[in-house]
């Protein structure tokens, strides 16, 4: 049977709009057939719904671990400060597998090997067979492992909703107890020294750099090859240390350790220490001696002992001076004291020229103790590099087979060095080369001590030149010495360039 609803919407222009007058309505025999009307009988039986698929426990309990906050106390036999140490624990219990691990959170420098207590594992819970469950796990409850006990005092919320989920109620949280050492660590030490007045900070930042000096004498001639020593003696006032230097002289025959004592607190009697300390391995510090050298114990005109060894103080700085006037109200004079024999200073000659190498060779090895080469004219050399005068001349000798030689005198700027080269002369019956190396030549008659070499002025047309007990004379020159000389000629004589322009005047 059809039930028909009259239309409660029309449309008009496109648009749906409520139809007025009509209004939906069902009688109530048309309730009833609807309330006991049976689907099945229309439509058959419904389906069965399927089976869920299985999902296996490594899977569903995938990643889902709870968490249990618990400690145990270590037993300590050894130590007579604490008794036993608190030390927390974070028990993981693993859904999957129903395995534990017990970590330690690390503490820096605790001095307790810490970390992983118990790794990942299936924990026997007795002698049956029977491992640890969830279900065994609960806030106030203690568990043993591997006969070690842990108390539980709390969980995270994941697991507290886990638990509640199983039904299981938890008991409530506790508080982890205070590990007594660690208390006894924060706790402060109860002294019974009243602590100083005195402000270290203010006495560095007041006194820093401040240096009493004084003059002193060890005179230590009672022993064999004793003598008055001089020294210098520093006080620094910031933490009343003490320096001794040595005032060293030139040639004094000591070795070169300019500190005799080194910066540290002196004590006045450096011998009145127990007779048990074992001064052989260890040094002396404050608990052994209390009376030590301050800025009371200095003063211009009286002997001090340091470290056995007497100081005469006979002198003394101007700060030093002001320092005790100010403070003390004294005033210090220089207190005359005779050192000994001066050194008399041994006045370094050079001695003569031996004749090996060259005077500047020779004179250079006396003045350093490692052999050396003379020193050479840099800007010099920069200046006049590659400068050379060419001389044409001809040997003067008594033997006939030496009047037709030719030579070629080459004068170096840059070294006031001189060169002698024999060209080549068709049967002349002589070979060709140098006749004489780069070399400084030395003037006939000048002393050995003070030798006095030929320079470009002594090189005149028809001048002879002795070199080495041959006599060469200058012939000739090329047109670069005329220009040189005339550009200098006021460290050549005249005489000398009027000579060279003579044989050059047909060619300027």
């Amino acid at each position: 049977r059809r039930v028909r609803g009259a239309q409660t919407m029309t449309y008009k222009n496109g648009f749906a709009i409520p139809k007025h007058g009509a209004m939906p309505g069902m009688s109530q025999a048309d309730i009833d057939e609807l309330a006991n009307l049976q689907p099945t009988l229309t439509y058959g039986k419904a389906k069965p719904e399927p089976p869920q698929d299985f999902v296996p426990a490594h899977v569903a309990f995938d990643k889902k671990v709870l968490l249990f906050n618990a400690y145990f106390k270590q037993t300590l036999n050894e130590s007579d400060k604490e008794y036993y140490r608190v030390r927390p624990v974070k028990i993981y219990y693993y859904l999957e597998d129903d395995s534990i691990s017990v970590v330690e959170p690390i503490v820096e420098n605790s001095g307790i090997p810490q970390g992983k207590l118990i790794k990942r594992q299936r924990l026997p819970k007795n002698d049956q067979g029977e491992h640890w469950q969830w279900k065994d796990l609960n806030i106030g409850s203690d568990v043993i492992f591997y006969g070690k006990t842990f108390h539980i005092y709390d969980c995270n919320n994941y697991t507290k909703d886990f638990m509640a989920s199983e039904g299981i109620m938890l008991n409530s949280p506790e508080a982890c107890p205070p590990d007594p050492y660690t208390l006894s660590r924060k706790e402060s030490q109860h002294t019974y020294v009243t602590p100083p007045t005195f402000d270290k900070l203010k006495q560095f930042i007041d006194l820093d750099r401040q240096v009493l000096r004084f003059s002193a004498v060890w005179d230590d001639r009672n022993n064999m090859f004793g003598e008055m020593r001089p020294y210098t003696l520093h006080y620094y006032k910031v933490d009343d240390t003490i320096e001794v230097r040595e005032q060293r002289q030139p040639n004094d025959g000591h070795d070169p350790f300019p500190v005799l004592i080194g910066r540290k607190k002196i004590p006045k009697a450096r011998s009145n220490i127990p007779s048990n300390f074992p001064s052989a391995v260890m040094e002396i510090s404050e608990h052994e001696i209390n009376d030590w050298l301050t800025e009371k114990d200095l003063k211009v005109g009286q002997t001090v002992v340091i470290m056995d060894r007497p100081f005469f103080l006979y002198d003394c700085d101007s700060f030093t001076q002001s320092f005790y006037q100010q403070k003390y109200g004294l005033s210090f004079t220089r207190v005359p004291v005779e050192l000994g024999e001066r050194k008399v200073e041994v006045k370094r000659e050079i001695p003569p020229y031996n004749g090996f190498g060259s005077p500047q060779d020779s004179k250079q090895n006396c003045l350093s103790l490692i052999a050396q080469p003379p020193k050479k004219d840099v800007m010099k050399m920069l200046e006049n590099d590659l400068k050379i005068l060419r001389y044409a001349a001809v040997m003067e000798s008594p033997n006939p087979e030496d009047k037709n030689r030719k030579f070629i005198i080459s004068y170096s700027l840059a070294k006031d060095e001189m060169q002698i080269y024999e060209p080549h002369q068709r049967n002349a019956g002589i070979i060709e080369g140098k006749f004489l190396e780069y070399s400084q030549v030395r003037k006939p008659g000048s002393s050995i001590d003070n030798p006095e070499y030929y320079t470009p002025a002594d090189f005149a047309i028809g001048a002879t030149i002795e070199v080495f007990s041959r006599k060469f004379k200058i012939v000739d020159c090329d047109l670069y010495v005329l220009k040189y000389l005339e550009a200098n000629g006021s460290r050549f004589p005249a005489a000398t360039i009027e000579s060279i322009r003579a044989i050059h005047a047909d060619k300027l």
